[in-house]
């Protein structure tokens, strides 16, 4: 049986130093190496944040139920976005969301992925998050690595892995090689959210968690070689 993951990307990740928006090499960096992993025969489904467009959480202005759908409407076009650059390295795509969204995607059966997408070496996009507001992208990410079967999720970040503290803040913050979720959470050490993390744990489903900018980070994590954080279940 082939192996298949679920790559987590932060949106802010892929607007590079512009923090914001689309930084195309950065994006076609990527995609190259996702590309790799698919010439490998491992199988790819990819979820992406929106915080390249829309943090509507620290807006205290707009509703939360519409805050969070401006936010499911940013994973949209971001996946849309990666996606193309994807097909302009060769790769197959589809772009899938758990709603209605107009005639450039497809709707979310996670049979149908596996069955008709992944037979086809196609690289699958869950644009939309869950689909209803007060769930994050984090808890979007472990609900299709579940459904889809993934054998584990590559969680790439800004910060290279999981540390006991913030590292932005705190200088002799320790990171972790290895770490259980649940003392992930235990510790409320915010890897992901605390609804991904019991989702986590109560469906054993591993992540590795690792810098998105370092040199080759997802084929390298992909392929056990990780320089970041094992979280175990």
């Amino acid at each position: 049986m082939k192996r298949r993951v679920l790559l987590k990307l932060s949106g802010e990740a892929l607007a590079g130093e512009k923090h914001t928006g689309f930084d195309e090499p950065t994006v076609t960096k990527v995609a190259k190496q996702v590309k790799t992993l698919v010439d490998q025969g491992i199988e790819v489904g990819i979820v992406i944040g929106g915080g390249n467009f829309w943090r509507g959480r620290s807006s205290e202005n707009i509703d939360r139920t519409k805050a969070d759908q401006i936010g499911m409407l940013a994973t949209v076009m971001n996946c849309i976005y990666v996606s193309e650059i994807f097909r302009s390295q060769g790769m197959m795509t589809a772009v899938l969301t758990p709603f209605p969204c107009g005639e450039f995607h497809k709707r979310i059966f996670p049979k149908t992925v596996q069955t008709n997408i992944f037979q086809h070496n196609m690289v699958v996009f869950f644009a939309g998050g869950t689909g209803h507001p007060y769930f994050s992208t984090d808890t979007a990410t472990v609900l299709r690595a579940i459904e889809i079967e993934a054998d584990e999720i590559l969680l790439a970040k800004a910060v290279d892995g999981v540390y006991d503290s913030d590292p932005k803040t705190n200088p002799d913050a320790k990171k972790f090689d290895e770490i259980s979720i649940q003392e992930v959470i235990e510790k409320d050490l915010k890897v992901v959210d605390m609804t991904a993390s019991i989702l986590c744990k109560e469906n054993k489903m591993p992540m590795l968690v690792f810098g998105l900018n370092e040199e080759n980070s997802i084929v390298n994590a992909a392929n056990g070689k990780i320089n970041g954080t094992r979280v175990t279940v």
